[in-house]
């Protein structure tokens, strides 16, 4: 695994928008705010044109201009590490264009985004493997002040913190718009982690993963090189996150199913799933734990439901690709990320 430098001070941030411009409110104004604060801690930043771009379908521009901006400035020696504008639907679109080899050839930087960005995150790690970063995408720095999640995303990018832990409460439901980003975090509910077999484990592991969305959708594509890689690292053994943005629990339960079948789940020591953004109940009284418990019980590895990832606020950023020591004690988790 290829560890890219962290940002030191007065270095430059990127910012892409491989899925979602940045042109309509609210995330115009979170887009401004992120700039100023950035600049003010004493950071260059360079953006994208895709940024102020709306001229494609359903993401920000046409897909292979998109991807040969992603694969320039991934490679483009003037920024030290590149940060996703958003979020979106349809990054799958500009895959053809990424030029995977020029980017595997080059020198490594941080790539951080979350959601969509799981099209880049994810294959960065299991095609060219290069460490990424799963946390919030540009805009979430605009919030003032900001929340402890976002201080924590700005550490690990700098390189002073590779220890996360899990944080008390949390917002209800998927507010990436309500409130406005501009606003902190409305986190007063009362975090519980569901844990299995036992509410007390320690387990470790390589961490991949992202958005089970966009994860299900590259299974079984010429993108799809999981099993390759976990061959690669199965020493390690490997550890799962996954987070729903909008799946319902029988979708949940059939994506997991696909994976599993793909092979995608071989060598795993546990697994770890971010808060869901859809908590739709099947029938039959299948809810969304029973889902999870039931497709991958098989594997006889810890589970770990609503950790502080995903699309359900506050998140800790992740480091996909490392070697990770997770501790869950009753409702607190603690994930070691070490670069090894």
């Amino acid at each position: 695994m290829r560890y890219p430098k962290f940002l030191s001070q007065s270095d430059t941030i990127g910012v892409v928008a491989p899925s979602y411009s940045s042109i309509n409110t609210p995330y115009f104004e979170a887009f401004q705010s992120a700039l100023l604060n950035f600049q003010s801690l004493g950071y260059k930043v360079i953006v994208g044109e895709c940024c102020n771009r709306c001229d494609g379908t359903g993401i920000s521009s046409l897909p292979d201009i998109c991807g040969r901006e992603l694969t320039e400035f991934y490679c483009l020696e003037d920024s030290d590490v590149l940060i996703s504008n958003a979020g979106g639907e349809l990054m799958c679109s500009i895959l053809d264009y990424i030029d995977f080899e020029k980017i595997r050839a080059s020198t490594p930087k941080w790539f951080m985004g979350f959601s969509d960005n799981t099209n880049f995150t994810f294959l960065l790690t299991t095609l060219c493997d290069v460490a990424s970063i799963y946390g919030p995408g540009f805009g979430a720095f605009g919030m003032k002040p900001w929340h402890a999640a976002i201080n924590d995303a700005l550490a690990l990018l700098r390189g002073r913190k590779l220890t996360m832990r899990g944080y008390e409460y949390f917002q209800a439901g998927n507010t990436l718009q309500s409130p406005p980003l501009l606003q902190p975090y409305q986190d007063t509910q009362q975090k519980i982690l569901h844990s299995f077999p036992f509410a007390n484990m320690s387990f470790n592991g390589r961490l991949i993963g992202g958005c089970l969305d966009s994860l299900v959708r590259l299974a079984g594509t010429c993108f799809d090189k999981v099993s390759e890689f976990t061959h690669r690292h199965q020493e390690d053994g490997i550890v799962w996150f996954m987070e729903n943005h909008s799946l319902n629990t029988w979708s949940v339960f059939r994506a997991l199913w696909q994976l599993d079948h793909a092979g995608w789940f071989e060598n795993v020591s546990g697994f770890l799933f971010g808060r869901s953004a859809c908590i739709e109940s099947g029938s039959n009284g299948l809810d969304q734990y029973g889902a999870v418990v039931k497709a991958l019980k098989k594997y006889n590895v810890p589970i770990v439901m609503d950790v502080d990832f995903g699309h359900v606020p506050p998140a800790m950023p992740l480091i996909c690709g490392s070697l990770a020591d997770i501790t869950v004690k009753g409702n607190e988790i603690e994930i070691d990320m070490q670069l090894k």
